[in-house]
This record gives C-alpha cells, sequence and structure tokens, in this order.
C-alpha cells in the first residue's frame, strides 16, 4: 500500500464534502483525509493502485488543486 499525499485548495469541511463522493469513488483508494488545518491543506491518501495522477485529474474537473508532495 502506499500513501501520496497533495497540497491542496481544499479549504474547509464544506469543501470536503464536495470532494467525498469522488475521491470514494476512485479505483484503489483504502482511505484518505484533508488535514484543513495545515497551511498547505494536507490531503493524505492511502491507495491500493490509485496513482497521484489519477488523483490529480480527478480533483481538477471539480475545481480543485492538487499538488503531489
Amino acid at each position: 500500500m502506499n500513501t501520496l499525499q497533495f497540497k491542496t485548495n481544499i479549504n474547509c469541511g464544506n469543501c470536503v464534502s464536495k470532494v467525498s463522493p469522488f475521491l470514494d469513488q476512485l479505483q484503489g483508494i483504502k482511505n484518505w483525509k484533508v488535514d484543513t488545518d495545515h497551511p498547505n491543506k494536507i490531503l493524505s491518501i492511502e491507495s491500493n493502485g490509485t496513482t497521484s495522477e489519477d488523483v490529480k485529474n480527478t480533483l481538477q474537473k471539480i475545481g480543485f488543486l492538487a499538488e503531489e508532495m
């Protein structure tokens, strides 16, 4: 299992609720969370096959940015 981390613009609980259905549907994600208290709004994903490109493309489609750390 890989852990992927991204700097994002997912700023608050409302933003988290907007991305939830999309991240939950990605194949290969075991678990994910966003640290909205961190200045870089860190998205951490435990992956069993999802790539960083899959995550970035999914978030971009719904208006969010993700930069791999």
